[in-house]
């Protein structure tokens, strides 16, 4: 039975620690400076799972290299110290097979803000690891303690994310001819590849992308002509030939800004986005148009899949994904429909993942030629759904991103018949023999928008969207203010004030901010003791507080909390470039810091509750809302 290992290395310049828990055994092994009791657990656990935190790109480098006969603190500079992957240290690590996991989110979170998302204890070990003498028992034992508290949370942090283990161990047993469990520690877009069979090649046309012939622009062609003209313009420069940094960089400046039914519009190469210039929020008969599948029924349909695939399983993966899909919307409870969800994650993980691995060159299932056709083409079939749907009298485009629309037809049976006649053409016009491209209209009742990347909306049965910064669902590994996002969604969608919402809570994790010191800075300094008052200002005077004394901090994360005690004031980044200390960003002028677990503990007198109430009425305002 394969069982799972989780596990987590300290190195110094004269000692080495690891700390391995065995779940399934329930058994914990401490390993100090001992590489064979190390090698006995190893050999033991050859064939299982091994998980850990960062361990793709760290630990399992360590632990390779003290199996080896190696100096684990020679590896450990070689990766931390000058920035360098594992794997280029030595090719004698391909002789010790491991099947790693990581449970790192992709973009990036240090565990020590993962683990004061949870609640949990975030105080730091005071051993500095470029201590330059053998380690004391004390510093040892310390050293232990808070290494066993690592992979606690790690194991913490692999629960709350089980649904991606569990897509990437489905994926494993569905395509077992394809993948093995060795695979399971690959990036999506990695194993996608594999499953495809893709096999590397070196493509010279990533400009000569074409457009479909579906296409039926007129009012706003010149964006498909600013396309063209691009093409032609990276063909002359040989933009094929510039090296990744120079080519990421002309990507990025490439961009097209035209006012498309009244609001304004960004093209580009990325993607398409368009919102209503200021704050909106809007009532009626709204429809959000949603491209069922885009990207993936787009590449299917019009032959787009890599040109690096060896076989049909994206097809194959299309179909059954659709057909769990099926069994999910037509489910007699709520039970069977969540196991059919839960069932198809697998597959939707491979379908998204193949975008970014076309365009990946060190991915398997590079092909930018067939990237650069869908990326181009989805937004030009956006556009030409907008111009069509413009010809409704009384129409009103209130959003359009990479795949769909929000829109405000009248409510009118006219309207929507006329709306729904124009999508149906649009369908007919964009599919394939090898696949259909269709739109979902779901009705809205109310939507409150910041932006294009932040908005709310309530939909006709109650349902609420929430994406954004601002508002969306927040979870256990992902909890910084939740309080202000509850406040902001408690009163658009039931009209609560924010007042009740805040003053009513009790729980201190709700009021957390998290803040992390970067690399740039060197320590953390907090304005602390009684301040010396100054009032300026002729018609307005504005008091304003100056710490002569503050406390000196190493950590690298803190919990910070909004305080009504006079003596606490800023929180401050120091030892930057520029040479003075900075509060850090969304923290208030007056705050505490608590570094304990934040787990069961209730909102003390000192937490200033206005200062949220505050910070919740002017996130409401970026909506257009004023209270």
């Amino acid at each position: 039975m394969i069982t799972i290992i989780f596990y987590d290395f300290e190195v110094f310049e004269y000692d080495w620690l690891a700390v391995f828990a065995d779940i399934y055994n329930k058994k914990e092994y401490v390993i100090i400076n001992n590489p064979d009791e190390l090698k006995a657990l190893y050999e033991a656990n050859a064939t299982n799972i091994w998980v850990g935190f960062n361990n793709r790109h760290y630990d399992q480098y360590i632990m390779k290299g003290i199996l080896l006969g190696m100096n684990p603190k020679k590896i450990n500079d070689h990766i931390i110290v000058e920035g360098r992957e594992g794997w280029q240290y030595s090719k004698a690590f391909n002789k010790i097979p491991m099947i790693n996991y990581d449970v790192m989110p992709n973009p990036p979170i240090g565990l020590k803000t993962l683990e004061g998302f949870l609640g949990s204890n975030i105080k730091e070990t005071e051993v500095p690891f470029d201590i330059k003498r053998p380690l004391t028992e004390k510093e040892i034992q310390q050293t232990v303690f808070y290494c066993e508290h690592d992979v606690s949370q790690t194991i913490k942090v692999f629960y709350e994310t089980a649904d991606v283990f569990e897509a990437m161990h489905g994926i494993v047993q569905a395509f077992p001819d394809m993948v093995s469990l060795r695979d399971i520690g690959d990036s999506e877009a990695r194993i996608t590849a594999k499953v495809l069979g893709c096999t590397k090649r070196v493509w010279e046309d990533e400009f000569d992308y074409f457009f479909l012939p579906c296409l039926r622009l007129n009012k706003y062609k010149c964006v498909q002509d600013w396309f063209a003209q691009k093409r032609e313009e990276a063909l002359s420069l040989g933009v094929q030939n510039f090296s990744d940094s120079e080519k990421k960089a002309w990507y990025k400046a490439q961009s097209f800004e035209i006012e498309v039914a009244g609001i304004p519009h960004t093209f580009g190469f990325g993607g398409l986005h368009g919102a209503t210039e200021k704050p909106s929020h809007f009532k009626g008969a709204l429809y959000h148009v949603d491209v069922n599948n885009y990207y993936p029924s787009m590449l299917i349909a019009w032959n787009l899949v890599t040109r690096a695939a060896t076989n049909d399983n994206y097809t194959k993966v299309y179909k059954t994904r659709k057909a769990l899909k099926y069994k999910q919307t037509h489910s007699a409870t709520k039970a069977e429909a969540k196991k059919w969800k839960k069932a198809q994650l697998p597959y939707k993980k491979m379908l998204n993942a193949l975008s970014g691995g076309m365009k990946d060159k060190t991915n398997a299932a590079y092909d930018p030629r067939n990237n650069n056709c869908m990326c181009i083409n989805g937004q030009l079939m956006l556009l030409d759904l907008i111009e069509h749907l413009e010809v409704i009298p009384g129409f009103q485009l209130i959003q359009s991103n990479t795949d769909g629309l929000i829109v405000q037809v009248p409510d009118t049976d006219e309207a929507f018949d006329l709306m729904d006649d124009i999508c149906w053409e649009w369908e007919q016009r964009c599919s394939t023999d090898r696949c259909e491209i269709l739109l979902e209209l779901d009705c809205i009742h109310e939507i409150y928008q910041k932006d294009v990347n932040n908005y709310l909306w309530v939909d006709l049965d109650g349902g609420v969207e929430r994406i954004g910064k601002y508002v969306k669902e927040l979870s256990s590994i992902d909890n910084d203010l939740p309080i202000l996002n509850k406040a902001l969604v408690e009163y658009m969608v039931h009209g609560t004030p924010v007042e009740q919402t805040i003053n009513t809570c009790d729980d201190l994790i709700m009021f957390q901010k998290l803040v992390k010191l970067s690399d740039k800075y060197k320590w953390v300094e907090h304005e602390h003791c009684y301040p010396v008052e100054h009032k300026k200002g002729v018609r307005v005077i504005k008091t304003y507080y100056e710490y002569p004394e503050t406390v000196k901090y190493t950590y690298k994360c803190y919990r910070v909390f909004a305080s009504n005690n006079i003596q606490d004031g800023r929180l401050l980044k120091c030892g930057g470039k520029r040479g003075k200390p900075e509060k850090f960003a969304d923290t208030p002028n007056h705050c505490f810091v608590f570094n304990d677990s934040v787990e069961g503990v209730k909102v003390p007198d000192r937490l200033d509750r206005q200062w949220y109430i505050d910070e919740a009425k002017k996130r409401l305002k970026h909506f257009g809302v004023i209270v």
